[in-house]
């Protein structure tokens, strides 16, 4: 089964290794708690360049991980041609994020600008870092690494508009820890 076309894929995980001999596999997964991957079903996977649809068999937390079984992969032989692949879910099947929350695919790809309307480059991904979460921006290959702080550093998020104001020095050099030399 192949994605619904238009759908918009939002990946919540990847196939990470196998668990036992009858097709279950480690799964990790980037919800928030992890074993809320278990509550989506199809997980669409992307195999040979598309996204295809698999209902979940079963699955369950393992320790500090999480394991899935996928219909139609009901050996260890089967399940190893999964390792490695992305596990994604329909935009629609995820409930609406709370007001002023969003997800992080939400905020890829938008335009970050100073509170002074400098552009500092676009959000390529974000990082997890236990304090706060971090925003990757690539401005034509200069990485900025801009914590995501909301109402300190982050002051609006305009998911309409493609952009997001941080009060941020753009000329702050993550490396050194200072602003350069203008």
């Amino acid at each position: 089964m192949s994605e619904q076309p238009g759908a918009e894929m939002v990946t919540v995980g990847r196939i990470a290794g196998l668990y036992g001999v009858r097709g279950w596999v480690k799964v990790y997964s980037y919800t928030e708690p992890r074993e809320n991957i278990l509550t989506y079903s199809p997980w669409y996977l992307r195999r040979d360049g598309r996204w295809q649809a698999h209902p979940l068999a079963g699955g369950r937390r393992q320790g500090k991980g999480v394991t899935a079984h996928l219909d139609g992969f009901d050996d260890r032989d089967a399940a190893a041609a999964l390792v490695g692949v992305e596990v994604a879910v329909r935009r629609d099947q995820l409930p609406a994020p709370p007001a002023d929350e969003y997800y992080w695919s939400d905020l890829i790809g938008l335009e970050v600008v100073a509170l002074d309307g400098r552009r500092l480059g676009r959000v390529d991904h974000l990082l997890e870092t236990g304090a706060n979460d971090v925003l990757v921006v690539d401005d034509s290959g200069r990485e900025r690494l801009i914590p995501y702080v909301r109402g300190v550093v982050v002051r609006r998020v305009d998911l309409a508009g493609g952009r997001i104001e941080v009060d941020w020095d753009p000329e702050w050099d993550n490396e050194t820890g200072q602003a350069r030399d203008r």
